[in-house]
């Protein structure tokens, strides 16, 4: 396995480029790469390019960029409008766990119990990048900045589904496993510990929002944004 890394502004063209500082640095002075190592590069954005360096320098590396490939996104994509918790190394575990299985977009949503609406989104980028490369992947998701529930719930009236998972025992409230339809963009939202106030469910359900249950056991948080991705994903891409 080639070493793997991301370049913003990567252009999408063979010949000659130069790494950022970051990622000279860690190619010439932690990975001790020389002149001739082969190595991975991704814009985030699908593109997937083959380059060997030729220049090992410690602040300017250079590469020469031998195979370019713009690969598709996946056909169909998950939305996650997630209350983070006040635990950062929990909410940190679930986007590195949601970006290895394959997730498309990330709404930090902000609800009467939401107990973390001020996030590091620097941090949170660069676990996601990491994801990324580690899986083997050239597609960064959409990370947003913190967005109000009733916002949130404008801004996604065209996905093709949208579910809200929360723990009220009403006969409205259907499976997930076996409501979720294949083939369809979809958004789901998970609410924070305490969940969704009735106000909000009942908000969700007027603006068409589906409501289903996650099952029997009563998941934490960031346990349930994974479960919601997991199964999007089996049903989906099997």
């Amino acid at each position: 396995m080639l070493p793997f890394f991301y370049q913003e502004n990567l252009p999408a063209k063979e010949g000659v480029y130069t790494l950022d500082e970051a990622t000279s640095k860690h190619c010439v002075q932690v990975l001790r790469m020389k002149e001739g190592a082969p190595l991975l590069l991704t814009n985030g954005k699908g593109l997937r390019i083959e380059a060997v360096i030729t220049a090992a320098e410690r602040k300017h590396c250079m590469v020469h960029c031998t195979k370019v490939e713009q690969l598709p996104a996946r056909p169909v994509a998950f939305a996650l409008g997630i209350a983070f918790t006040k635990n950062n190394s929990r909410n940190e575990w679930l986007l590195e766990k949601a970006m290895e299985m394959g997730i498309e977009q990330i709404y930090p949503i902000i609800t009467d119990r939401t107990e973390k609406d001020k996030l590091k989104m620097e941090r949170l980028q660069g676990i996601l990048i990491s994801a990324m490369l580690q899986s083997q992947q050239c597609y960064l998701p959409q990370l947003h900045d913190s967005i109000k529930l009733k916002a949130l719930l404008q801004q996604s009236t065209t996905t093709a589904q949208r579910f809200i998972a929360h723990c009220i025992d009403t006969e409205e409230r259907k499976s997930y496993i076996t409501h979720l339809q294949p083939g369809k963009d979809t958004l789901m939202l998970i609410g924070p510990e305490g969940d969704f106030t009735p106000v909000e469910i009942s908000l969700c359900l007027e603006a068409g929002l589906e409501p289903v249950s996650l099952g029997q056991n009563r998941l934490r948080t960031e346990t349930a944004g994974l479960y919601a991705c997991t199964i999007f994903n089996a049903v989906n891409y099997g």
